[in-house]
C-alpha cells in the first residue's frame, strides 16, 4: 500500500478517534488549560500545578475503582463517607498511642471492610447499589462522628504529612503524583488489558448473559467494592495529612465530583461504556476549572453549581452524540441499500 493511499486513511482514523466523547473531553481539556493558562493569572504557575495535583488527587484515586463499578452497570456512593471514617479512625487511633506504620495499613484494611459490607449488601443479598450506598453513605458518615465527634487531631508526624504535601526533588511535582501513576497504571492494565477487564465490560452490557458466558458475575461485583473501599480509606489517610488534621467530615461531598469526573470521562451509567483514559482526562477538566474559578474568587456555593451542571451534561451529552452517529449509520445504510 503506498503513503498516498495510507495517509489519508490514518488521518481519517485519528479523526474518528477524536470524534469520540472521551477524544472530545480530552481535547476540550487542552483547550481549558492552555485558556487558563492564558487568561487566569497564576494559574500556570508552577506553585499552583502544585495545588492543582493536590487538588484532584483524591477525586482522580477514588474514581479509579469507580470506573470499574460503573462499568459492571453499579454505583457506589459511600466512598466519601469511607474517606471520612477512615480519617476518623486514623485520628483516634493515633490519640490511642498506635504508630502511624501501624495506622496505615489497618485503615486500610477497615477500607476494604467497609466497601466488602457494601459487596456483600449488593451482589449476596441482591439489594440495588443505588440504595446500599446511599444508606451507607449516611451510616460510615454517622460513625466517623461516633468516632471522633466534632473535634480535630492534628499532631501527625511532620514525616508524613511532609511528604504528601512536598515535591519531588523539591521541583514543582507533588510527591502524591507517585501514588496516583501507580494506581492508575495498575487499573488501566486490569480494565484494559486483561480478561477480567473484559469481563467488567460483558457485566455491564448484560450480567444475565455474562453469568452464562461462565463470568462469576457476583463475585467480581464484591471485589470492585472491596477495591473501593481500600482506595476510598487509602484517600482518607492522604487527606489527612496533606491538611494534618484528622475531621469526621474530610471527604465531605466528594462523592458528586467523582461520579461527575467518570461520567464527564464518558462512562455510561448504564454500564458496559467506557475508558480510564477518558475518565482521567475527565478529572483533569472538572479539577481545572474549579481550580480556575477558585483563582477568579468564585464561591463554593458557585463551584457546586459546576460541578452539578457537569453532572447532567455528562449524562445527557454522550447519550446526544450516541443518537446522532447512530441515525447517521443508519442514513448510511438506507443510502447505500437504495443505490
Amino acid at each position: 500500500m503506498s503513503d498516498a493511499t495510507a495517509n489519508p486513511r490514518s488521518l481519517k482514523d485519528g479523526l474518528g478517534r477524536l470524534a469520540t466523547w472521551d477524544g472530545i473531553i480530552i481535547l476540550l481539556t487542552v483547550v481549558v488549560i492552555v485558556a487558563a493558562s492564558l487568561g487566569v493569572s497564576n494559574f500556570g504557575t508552577s506553585r499552583n500545578f502544585t495545588f492543582l495535583i493536590l487538588d484532584l488527587m483524591p477525586i482522580v484515586l477514588v474514581a479509579l475503582p469507580m470506573t470499574l463499578i460503573i462499568v459492571t452497570g453499579e454505583i457506589d456512593l459511600s466512598v466519601a463517607s469511607i474517606l471520612g471514617l477512615a480519617s476518623s479512625l486514623m485520628g483516634w487511633f493515633w490519640n490511642n498511642g498506635l504508630s502511624i506504620e501501624m495506622i496505615i495499613p489497618l485503615v486500610i484494611v477497615i477500607g476494604a471492610v467497609l466497601g466488602a459490607i457494601n459487596g456483600f449488601l449488593v451482589n449476596a443479598l441482591g439489594l440495588p447499589s443505588l440504595a446500599v450506598t446511599i444508606g451507607t453513605l449516611a451510616l460510615y458518615r454517622g460513625l466517623a462522628f461516633v468516632v471522633l465527634g466534632d473535634g480535630a487531631v492534628a499532631d501527625f508526624p511532620f514525616d508524613y504529612t511532609g511528604w504528601v504535601t512536598g515535591t519531588i526533588g523539591g521541583g514543582s511535582v507533588p510527591n502524591v503524583l507517585i501514588p496516583i501513576v501507580a494506581l492508575a497504571i495498575v487499573f488501566g492494565i486490569v480494565l484494559h488489558a486483561t480478561p477480567f477487564g473484559r469481563s467488567l465490560y460483558a457485566i455491564g452490557a448484560n450480567d444475565q448473559a455474562a453469568h452464562f458466558a461462565g463470568i462469576r458475575v457476583a463475585r467480581t461485583k464484591f471485589w470492585l467494592y472491596v477495591a473501593s473501599g481500600a482506595v476510598s480509606a487509602l484517600v482518607g489517610i492522604l487527606w489527612t495529612l496533606r491538611y494534618s488534621s484528622a475531621r469526621a467530615d474530610n471527604g465531605s461531598g466528594l462523592e458528586l465530583a467523582v461520579v461527575a469526573a467518570v461520567l464527564l470521562g464518558g462512562v455510561s451509567i448504564f454500564g458496559g461504556k467506557g475508558n480510564l483514559p477518558g475518565v482521567l482526562a475527565g478529572v483533569v477538566l472538572l479539577a481545572a476549572l474549579q481550580n480556575a474559578l477558585r483563582l477568579q474568587d468564585v464561591s463554593g456555593q458557585a463551584l457546586n453549581i459546576v460541578t452539578g451542571t457537569l453532572l447532567v451534561l455528562s449524562v445527557l451529552l454522550p447519550n446526544v452524540v450516541s443518537s446522532i452517529r447512530t441515525s447517521r449509520q443508519r442514513r448510511k445504510v438506507r443510502q447505500a441499500a437504495a443505490s
